[in-house]
């Protein structure tokens, strides 16, 4: 009898506070791990805006004829594909309205823009060269106020 009291072992003591530290280890590498997904998801959308701010600026210099326009209004022109049975050859302005549209429409688009976005082209015809400035905002995820991405291009 006396040989059982000197058997070394966990007591139920131990056990409990080594699953109490286990756990709280365990709680801090779920919280890294969301915060690590919900920051990964800002780096996209910011990517996102910086690839949508390049086409635009690729879509001006590409059409650097239409000057003002860029910074007009868009509108649905059919200049898309000039190939195609319906649309019509389009002045360097319908151009640049229709460019306009359908890249307004693509930073909206949830699927392949930003949640919320909106895109705003501004030309500043007082400047040599023709400055342009495209402004894309959108909204976060536990962030009070949108977040914009500006670039500033000149032709």
């Amino acid at each position: 009898m006396e040989r059982d009291r000197h058997i070394k072992g966990f007591t139920l003591l131990e056990a409990l506070v080594a699953l109490v530290v286990l756990s709280v280890g365990m709680l801090g590498i779920a919280a890294l791990y969301v915060d690590s997904v919900s920051r990964g998801r800002t780096a996209l959308d910011r990517t996102k805006a910086v690839v949508l701010a390049a086409d635009m600026a690729d879509r001006i210099r590409a059409n650097s004829i239409a000057g003002a326009a860029y910074g007009g209004a868009a509108a649905d022109n059919d200049c898309a594909d000039v190939l195609a049975a319906g649309n019509k050859l389009c002045s360097p302005a319908e151009m640049a309205a229709h460019d306009l549209m359908l890249w307004q429409a693509t930073v909206a688009d949830p699927r392949v823009g930003l949640p919320g976005g909106q895109g705003t082209v501004v030309h500043d015809p007082a400047s040599t060269p023709d400055t342009y400035i495209i402004t894309i905002s959108w909204t976060e995820v536990g962030e009070p106020d949108p977040l914009t991405y500006i670039l500033r291009i000149q032709t």
